[in-house]
């Protein structure tokens, strides 16, 4: 631990309190500096409470990148889906299909993907692949890791910056997580919304296996990730739409998406709508650059797979911090 923490200022402050931003502070406090996480929302209150979740890129690049990080997180998320009840992280089987001719994307091919039989078909689906996947419940999984920052030494304060000059007032070390907000807090132009909506339901329990529409270029999003007895199904994808009010017709539309494709669904209770911004950009900034107060290091732009990334992001953080913070860190 550095001086810096003996005097109650910390090593590193983390603005930002998603997925990205909490794995971000656990990597680093758990690496022996001083973390404090500052946000505006809450973890629970913050776009990845919305996410589905499982393991997989999507909306994200660039493609070279991405699959290192994602195949550096995977691990991680088979070790904690051995603690499935106190971690919110399962491992379990299910498919991405696909109404026209298509190929597997790289990653499930490098992750164990086999094709779908013509019993394991959906109806109307012509081409899928099966594979086993971390699927995360992401409220239980986010509180999962505010316990685990707070067990390593690392704080949380609620605080909303108004620019990233005024953070690198805090700490020699600033590491940029704000997601959807780095398009204000840069500002980053390229930073630009997708709204998700999702449906938490509870079903009768015989949804036991995932399910993804990976049809190209269809015209909504069809998926449901079962948690015990209920499912997150979702969804939308509506480039540049900020709001964060959840629509009852949407609502109503993913329900029945889903019911047609699953019927193991059928009597499902609509517990929950969630709504959240995907930070989408060309492709993730994770790079490092001096500020006038020590380091600034971006980690944003992760659109819909900050989950799948997070933990191969974070530790890219940490080599950055090492290679380029201030001496005695």
């Amino acid at each position: 631990m550095s001086a810096n923490s003996e005097v109650g200022r910390p090593d590193v402050v983390i603005v930002g309190a998603g997925v990205i931003g909490l794995t971000t502070a656990v990597v680093l406090a758990e690496a022996g500096l001083a973390v404090r996480v500052d946000a505006e929302r809450p973890p629970g209150a913050t776009t990845s409470v919305a996410a589905g979740a499982t393991w997989g890129p999507f909306l994200i690049g660039p493609e070279q990148r991405v699959d290192g990080w994602a195949r550096s997180s995977r691990p991680v998320f088979e070790e904690l889906a051995e603690r499935t009840e106190e971690t919110g992280v399962a491992l379990i089987w299910g498919s991405h299909q696909s109404m026209t001719p298509t190929e597997p994307p790289r990653w499930a091919v490098a992750a164990g993907a086999r094709l779908c039989t013509g019993t394991e078909l959906r109806p109307g689906y012509v081409f899928g692949w099966r594979l086993r996947a971390p699927v995360i419940e992401m409220p239980r999984y986010l509180a999962w890791l505010e316990q685990r920052l707070a067990r390593a030494g690392g704080l949380m304060r609620n605080h909303r910056y108004g620019s990233l000059a005024e953070a690198a007032g805090e700490a020699p070390v600033v590491v940029n997580c704000s997601g959807i907000g780095a398009a204000t807090l840069v500002p980053d132009p390229k930073v630009v919304p997708v709204r998700g909506q999702a449906v938490l339901v509870r079903h009768s329990g015989e949804l036991r296996e995932f399910f993804g529409d990976d049809t190209p270029g269809a015209p909504e999003l069809i998926y449901a990730f079962p948690h015990g007895n209920t499912a997150v199904l979702g969804g939308t994808t509506q480039r540049g739409d900020e709001s964060l009010e959840p629509s009852a017709a949407t609502t109503e539309t993913i329900v029945r998406n889903c019911l047609r494709v699953l019927p193991e669904l059928r009597g499902a209770e609509v517990l929950e709508t969630r709504v959240g911004l995907r930070p989408t950009r060309d492709q993730v900034r994770l790079e490092a650059e001096e500020s006038p107060g020590g380091l600034l290091v971006h980690n944003y732009g992760h659109g819909g797979a900050g989950v799948t990334v997070s933990w191969g992001c974070a530790a890219e953080v940490l080599d950055l911090v090492k290679q380029a913070g201030p001496p005695g860190l």
